[in-house]
């Protein structure tokens, strides 16, 4: 069985959903520190041609909270019709507009506050109409020890779930050895998305951009094209 981890991310790139269509099991971390600079409450969309943050506000709570017990500012209610009114402007001219709207609409408007349940909400809403049955299991289910870190962590969570094989965003090369699961009876790969190029309007393409852009220029069978374009190396 092939299984990856990783933190729950707003809305993210096409990356992201490649990695959760490539295994037969995705696990995301609830119960792992919040970070500032990641992409767990922000993402990136296309505004005139260039990119521009979008970002859920979040209450104010100590940097050692974990995701799961982060929670959306209360100003979220004001603030998430002036980011669907954001994404409407900028996208209501993209082929995939009437389709995907709502679809962005349903995430945005999600009533729950806190934050990792927001988000993964949003990502199984996005793996339903991308077509993407791949089943999600929440970290802090697992009877392991929770209190591990990094590769640690990782290879009991494998041994746990029975995995035989672990695939990490290219991004973690050099953070995980194969030699060190090879020991543990198990197969490391790095998934490294190929060139993904798709029109933006009339625009130079701008890549990585949040799912929503993906989404609004391409139709389901184009991206499930998409989801393929990767190849699987190892360390």
């Amino acid at each position: 069985m092939k299984i990856a981890i990783m933190q729950p991310y707003f809305l993210p790139y096409i990356g992201y959903f490649q990695l959760v269509n490539a295994v037969d099991e995705f696990v995301v971390y609830d119960n792992i520190e919040y970070t500032k600079k990641g992409w767990i409450n922000r993402n990136r969309i296309l505004v005139n041609g260039t990119e521009r943050y979008i970002s859920l506000p979040l209450k104010k709570a100590s940097d050692f909270f974990d995701v799961r017990d982060r929670y959306l500012a209360d100003s979220w209610i004001q603030e998430r019709g002036r980011l669907l009114n954001r994404i409407y402007a900028v996208y209501k001219k993209a082929p995939c507009f009437k389709i995907v709207y709502p679809l962005i609409e349903k995430i945005i408007l999600h009533e729950d506050k806190n934050l990792f349940r927001f988000i993964i909400n949003s990502l199984y809403i996005v793996n339903s109409y991308l077509q993407i049955y791949t089943p999600m299991t929440i970290s802090s289910t697992l009877n392991i020890n929770h209190e591990l870190k990094a590769q640690k962590k990782v290879i009991q969570i494998c041994k746990t779930m029975n995995a035989k094989n672990y695939i990490n965003p290219i991004g973690g090369l050099s953070l995980y050895k194969n030699k060190d699961f090879l020991e543990e009876g198990l197969s490391l790969f790095f998934i490294n998305s190929n060139n993904i190029v798709y029109q933006q309007y009339d625009n130079d393409f701008v890549p990585n951009l949040s799912i929503i852009d993906v989404m609004m220029f391409n139709d389901v069978e184009s991206i499930k094209i998409m989801l393929d374009e990767y190849k699987l190396i190892t360390n």
